[in-house]
C-alpha cells in the first residue's frame, strides 16, 4: 500500500511568527543591500539627478565620466598597487601569527599559558595610545615605510581568542597523544595535523585580516609621508575633502563654480567607492563557504 504523506497542519502562531521573521530578515537585507546599490547607480548617473535625488534605484543620466577620470588617474592605480602589497603582506603575517598564537594559547601544556592569556586580554581594553604608538616606530625606524604598513593592523587579540577557542573545540587532544606515540613534535603535529584541520579558521582569519587592511586609512596618514607609498583608501579620502574645501572656499558669485566642483567630485567619489570595492567582493565567495563553518565553532567555547 501507498503510504500518504500528510503534511503535518502548522498552527496560526507558527505561521505569524515565520511571516514576521522573514519580513524582518528581508527588511535587514534591503537596509545592508541598498547603500551598495545605490553607489553603484550613483557612480554610472549624471551628477545633478543625484544630488536631486532622482536617482535612487536605477542610473539616470548615464554617463561613464567617472570610470573615465579613474582609469586616467595614475594615482589611484598606484594607490591600488600599494594597497594590495599592504594586505597581501598583512594577511600573510597576521595570519601566521594568529594561528601559531591561537594554537599555543589551546595547548594547556605550555609554559605561563593563563600568565600569557590575561596578558592579551589585557591589551584588548588598555592600549598605550596614538603618541607613545607613534615614540615607539619612531624609535624602531619604521616611520615612512611599507613594512610598517604591513605590520600594523595584522594581530588581534579577538581574532586570536577565536581561533584559540576553533582549535580547543574542534582537534581532540587524543590526535596529539597519538602524535606523540608515533614519535611527531609539537612542531610538526602543527604543521602536520593542526594546519590541514584548521582551514576553516585560517580562511575567516584571512578574511578578517585582509579587509581591514583593505580599509585601512588612518595608520598611513598618521605614518605615511611619502605620497607614493599612499595606499588607495588614504587617496580617496584626500579627494573628497580636497573637493568639499574647494567648493566651500568658492564665493557667492562663484555658486554655479562650486556647484559644478561637488557634481565633478561626486562622480569621482562613487567611481572610486565602486573600484575600491569590487576587489573584496570578488575575494569574499572563495571564502564564504569557509566563514561561516569557522566563526560558528569558533564561538562554540571561550
Amino acid at each position: 500500500m501507498k503510504k500518504t504523506k500528510r503534511r503535518m497542519k502548522r498552527s496560526w502562531d507558527d505561521r505569524s511568527f515565520d511571516l514576521a521573521a522573514n519580513g524582518f530578515l528581508f527588511f535587514i537585507v534591503v537596509i545592508v543591500f541598498y547603500p551598495l546599490w545605490f553607489v553603484l547607480m550613483a557612480s554610472f548617473s549624471n551628477p545633478v539627478y543625484v544630488n536631486s535625488g532622482d536617482a535612487l534605484l536605477l542610473p539616470k543620466g548615464f554617463t561613464l565620466t567617472g570610470y573615465k577620470k579613474v582609469m586616467n588617474d595614475f594615482r589611484i592605480w598606484r594607490g591600488y598597487a600599494n594597497t594590495l602589497i599592504y594586505v597581501a603582506g598583512g594577511m600573510l603575517l597576521g595570519t601566521c601569527m594568529t594561528v601559531m598564537a591561537g594554537f599555543a594559547a589551546s595547548r594547556k601544556d605550555v609554559f605561563g599559558n593563563t600568565v600569557l592569556k590575561k596578558a592579551f586580554l589585557f591589551t584588548m581594553y588598555f592600549g598605550g595610545g596614538t603618541i607613545p604608538t607613534y615614540m615607539v616606530i619612531q624609535k624602531l625606524g619604521l616611520l615612512d615605510t611599507r613594512i610598517l604598513m604591513c605590520i600594523l593592523g595584522s594581530f588581534s587579540t579577538y581574532n586570536m581568542i577565536v581561533t584559540r577557542s576553533f582549535m580547543e573545540s574542534s582537534i581532540p587532544e587524543e590526535l596529539y597523544d597519538a602524535a606523540t606515540i608515533d614519535g611527531c613534535g609539537i612542531g610538526n603535529y602543527f604543521l602536520k595535523v593542526v594546519l590541514p584541520l584548521s582551514k576553516a579558521i585560517i580562511a575567516v582569519m584571512v578574511l578578517y585580516i585582509a579587509v581591514g587592511h583593505w580599509n585601512s586609512y588612518f595608520d598611513a596618514m598618521l605614518y605615511l609621508v611619502d605620497e607614493k607609498k599612499e595606499p588607495l583608501q588614504l587617496y580617496l579620502r584626500q579627494v573628497l575633502v580636497a573637493s568639499q574645501a574647494k567648493a566651500g572656499e568658492a564665493s557667492a558669485a562663484d555658486m554655479a563654480l562650486a556647484q559644478e566642483m561637488r557634481d565633478a567630485a561626486a562622480v569621482i567619489k562613487y567611481a572610486i567607492i565602486v573600484v575600491s570595492t569590487v576587489p573584496i567582493l570578488c575575494f569574499y565567495p572563495f571564502v564564504q563557504k569557509y566563514f561561516v563553518k569557522g566563526v560558528m565553532i569558533g564561538a562554540v567555547k571561550g
